[in-house]
């Protein structure tokens, strides 16, 4: 496994707006993925790809670890066997400027090039900034 962190700028000053992208389904499914469902107890999701005439992809996500206004970490159902391949999702604030950055970590197993994992989260961020306007 390797690890990646990514940091993506965003256009806003407000940790809540952002908050609200990255931290509950409705949110999620603007931006990351085609429909996201919170499971019963709130500690699951589950994300799908694609239309129901087209073929599909779904996964499931745990979330490890919150907090409110600050971050989100996750895990992917296939990787239950390697806890500390994670996914997280963290809200920094430039001192300078005080706009915000989504800082992005994942990790891409062995047989997976960093750059497509890159591209997929570029392409993510891209939705995202065109959904939201962050």
């Amino acid at each position: 496994m390797q690890k990646i962190t990514i940091e993506y700028p965003l256009s806003t000053r407000s940790p809540k707006i952002v908050w609200d992208m990255i931290s509950n389904a409705a949110g999620l499914q603007k931006w990351l993925a085609d429909k996201v469902v919170e499971e019963a107890g709130g500690d699951m999701m589950t994300f799908t790809w694609g239309q129901p005439w087209t073929e599909r992809d779904t996964k499931q996500s745990r979330i490890l670890d919150m907090k409110q206004f600050n971050y989100i970490r996750m895990l992917w159902d296939y990787h239950e066997d390697t806890p500390e391949a994670y996914w997280e999702m963290r809200i920094e604030q430039s001192d300078v400027t005080g706009l915000l950055s989504l800082l992005i970590t994942d990790f891409a197993s062995d047989d997976e090039e960093e750059s497509d994992l890159r591209g997929i989260w570029d392409d993510n961020l891209e939705r995202l900034h065109r959904v939201s306007g962050l």
